[in-house]
């Protein structure tokens, strides 16, 4: 089965670090050469630029938009839809199609983004999925490192779950390898009794 991999960051990119976008592309680039599935808020920058380098590669991409129909999307959010397979319409706006994507995602990479990428990187902590930053992109990829060590979590969410690199091809690899030792630990009772 193929590994999904979402991709979080800022729909408006001019708030990244120079080489973002190019970061993001790459990314995407990468969920496709490692055999995964990218996955998307279905919106503008960051996660634009993943679904462009994953559909490059020849790869699967996935939106989740906050819409409830394409016209919503379309007229009301002004959100595109290149670069996606499909796009699923949630109608639960920014807050519920947050919950959904890192709920759908096998594992959440963090690309510069702002408090709606804030907003997902936490959820995905709370839920203790493997999370990848994305470091020297900018905006909230910067800052979680420090939040991590700041606040005073004695519940340890992500614990030994969240890697940090910046190279894209590393970063992936690493997740995939998180994703595959928690399949192999994954214990699931029989549905019939033994």
């Amino acid at each position: 089965m193929k590994y999904k991999f979402a991709v979080s960051g800022a729909a408006d990119s001019e708030m990244c670090d120079s080489g973002a976008a190019e970061k993001a592309e790459e990314i995407g680039r990468e969920i496709v050469r490692q055999g995964g599935i990218l996955i998307t808020g279905a919106t503008s920058g960051i996660p634009s630029f993943s679904a462009k380098g994953a559909k490059e590669e020849g790869g699967i991409v996935i939106g989740l938009s906050p819409a409830s129909t394409l016209s919503h999307h379309l007229k009301t959010y002004k959100l595109p839809t290149e670069n996606h397979d499909t796009i699923i319409f949630t109608g639960f706006n920014y807050s519920g199609r947050n919950l959904l994507l890192t709920k759908a995602a096998d594992a959440v990479i963090v690309i510069c983004g702002g408090f709606g990428t804030l907003n997902e990187f936490t959820i995905a902590l709370e839920d203790n999925k493997p999370l990848g930053i994305l470091e020297g992109t900018g905006g909230a990829a910067e800052e979680i490192s420090n939040l991590l060590m700041k606040i005073d979590d004695p519940h340890r969410h992500g614990q030994g779950k969240v890697i940090f690199s910046k190279e894209p091809k590393e970063l992936v690899s690493r997740l995939k390898d998180l994703i595959e030792k928690e399949q192999k630990e994954l214990k699931v009772d029989s549905p019939i009794g033994e």
